[in-house]
């Protein structure tokens, strides 16, 4: 795959795909979180970021591009018939300068942090070889490591990505011959070993040029296994740069989620994700 060059750190378009439909829970980008519709609130953190000089939010429906303008923030409708973010991403993308830096913001993560982008941001720019920057949170229980949604990375020593999995990924070989072969058992047992995995998440940045090749490309054997895009990119020999984020966020999948972020939302700017236990043993609700 050829190289696309350094990007002026200026242009950086920052894009948060936002379909409305949503299988486990409909609409969900227009609920309201302590007064204000999801979407909103993750236009607004990925407004803060430093590295961005732009924020569009990119949509299929007419809901989610009237609350958004109606804000004051910045939208475009979009094809209905995206399969992907990428896609819709990319559709924006190919009305962006030569040589921007586009950035795709998940529109459910309402909490994400604005310095996990910048991180990515810096991590491409930085880098004239690497093609996309992604970025990583610390697996923290053996239920998170064991879900089939949480994609794990397996990176180099320099960060760049080897492989994305729903399966938990590297092996704990020794561990687990000291359980009788049973890499789960090693896990509940020895905790410690859960250092060893990252959680992929779903922040990218691009270059321009890279993304619409990149979304151009036929789905490959191992992305229609494993359901993972990024391991198109991977097939096709793109670099993949590996940062970690600067905190934790949640993507809003369930009714669970919107309560924990309605929860922490209502507590204050000064509590973060972090400071919640119940994120790592089990959200049963604040006192």
């Amino acid at each position: 795959m050829k190289a696309h060059g350094e990007n002026p750190e200026q242009n950086v378009i920052a894009v948060i795909p936002a379909r409305f439909a949503s299988t486990r829970l409909p609409g969900k980008l227009l609920l309201d979180i302590c007064g204000k519709p999801l979407i909103l609130h993750t236009l607004e953190q990925a407004s803060k970021a430093k590295a961005v000089s732009r924020v569009i939010v990119a949509t299929d429906d007419v809901r989610i591009l009237h609350t958004v303008l109606t804000a004051g923030g910045e939208a475009v409708l979009t094809s209905a018939g995206h399969l992907s973010g990428s896609d819709r991403v990319a559709e924006v993308a190919e009305r962006m300068p030569h040589g921007s830096v586009i950035v795709n913001v998940q529109g459910d993560e309402p909490l994400i942090d604005p310095e996990t982008i910048d991180r990515a941001v810096y991590a491409l720019v930085r880098g004239p070889s690497i093609d996309i920057a992604t970025t990583y949170e610390p697996i923290e229980s053996i239920e998170e490591l064991l879900n089939g949604n949480v994609v794990k990375v397996v990176t180099n020593d320099a960060g760049h990505a080897l492989y994305f999995s729903r399966a938990p990924m590297p092996f704990a070989r020794d561990a687990s011959l000291r359980y009788g072969g049973d890499p789960n058992a090693a896990i509940r047992n020895e905790p410690g070993l859960l250092e060893i995995f990252r959680k992929h998440t779903g922040l990218y940045a691009y270059r321009r040029e890279f993304l619409l090749e990149f979304t151009r490309m036929p789905q490959t054997r191992l992305e229609k296994i494993e359901m993972l895009e990024q391991l198109r990119a991977l097939e096709n020999g793109a670099r993949i740069k590996v940062v970690k984020a600067a905190g934790r966020s949640i993507g809003v999948d369930t009714q669970d989620d919107l309560e924990k972020v309605r929860a922490i939302v209502s507590a204050g700017p000064s509590v973060s994700l972090d400071d919640y236990t119940c994120l790592r043993t089990g959200y049963k609700g604040l006192d």
